[in-house]
């Protein structure tokens, strides 16, 4: 999901938003990217836009001295996207409990996740499935969301978590069969979808937040100002409206500002470190 924003500093006006399903980890997980942001000038003219990321990059590159809770100041959350769990029309496998079954089974060969990349949000999604529902498979980190769902849909693979934006078409078109989706109740745009406290793993309830960032010493008043434009801009018609396409939601109001965003991030941080220890999600 991209944010497109034009910020004058002068009243920091935000417009021309639009959203897309482009992916936020490419140029070494967003590091360089966020690197750049450090290093510009902390006047509000200068924004990053990114998602769970940013809580992922510290463990993707220990080595790089990068900190999110240190060295960024939150601006706010712009909307949240749930994560649907798809597999394969090949793998038989018709709904959550019979996937987990299967999973758990130690006599059963291990099934194949395929992900993004190595620290992309959907690789720490499949790693915080298996560690939730205690269940075996081997994660196969791919060079982009692409090829992980061509062989998803020719059967090479037998599952993915990803985005409603990316999967949501393909289920719809029947390329692959979508059989649990992490929102409080079923969406909408794919009535047919149980979540997964209906398939028996309630603990699984991860969203991809998405964000607006800026320098950290970036003065309180600046930040104040553009998380007010953020909030005004996320109300509007238009906004709404392109989330209820991609089955988004917008952050609640008390969900909104930089202090919810700053624990947000910190909680996500320790997760995971918690999940990258216990399932050894980063790269060796």
């Amino acid at each position: 999901m991209h944010l497109h924003a034009h910020v004058g500093h002068a009243d920091a006006h935000v417009g021309a938003i639009g959203l897309g399903d482009g992916r936020q980890e490419r140029g070494a997980g967003g590091l360089i990217g966020m690197q750049k942001l450090q290093k510009s000038t902390p006047d509000g003219y200068t924004l990053a836009f990114n998602n769970m990321s940013l809580a992922i990059l510290p463990h993707l590159h220990p080595k790089a001295g990068y900190d999110p809770l240190e060295e960024l100041a939150p601006v706010g959350i712009v909307a949240n996207v749930p994560m649907v769990l798809s597999v394969s029309n090949k793998s038989g496998i018709q709904d959550l409990p019979s996937l987990l079954a299967r999973m758990r089974d130690s006599s059963a060969p291990k099934l194949n996740l395929g992900s993004g990349g190595p620290g992309s949000t959907a690789h720490l999604a499949e790693a915080m499935f298996l560690s939730y529902a205690n269940a075996q498979g081997e994660l196969i980190p791919y060079r982009g969301t692409g090829p992980a769902l061509t062989d998803l849909m020719s059967g090479m693979i037998d599952v993915v978590i990803d985005q409603t934006v990316t999967m949501m078409p393909l289920h719809q078109d029947g390329r692959i069969k979508s059989i649990a989706v992490s929102a409080p109740a079923r969406l909408p745009q794919m009535p047919d979808v149980p979540t997964f406290a209906e398939g028996g793993l309630p603990e699984f309830d991860m969203a991809i937040w998405n964000g607006v960032v800026a320098p950290k010493a970036t003065p309180k008043p600046v930040i104040d100002k553009l998380a007010k434009a953020l909030s005004e801009a996320i109300d509007s018609p238009a906004f709404k409206g392109r989330l209820e396409q991609l089955a988004a939601r917008a952050p609640a109001p008390q969900e909104r500002g930089p202090e919810p965003f700053a624990k947000l991030l910190a909680q996500d941080v320790k997760r995971v470190a918690d999940i990258a220890s216990e399932v050894g999600l980063m790269p060796r």
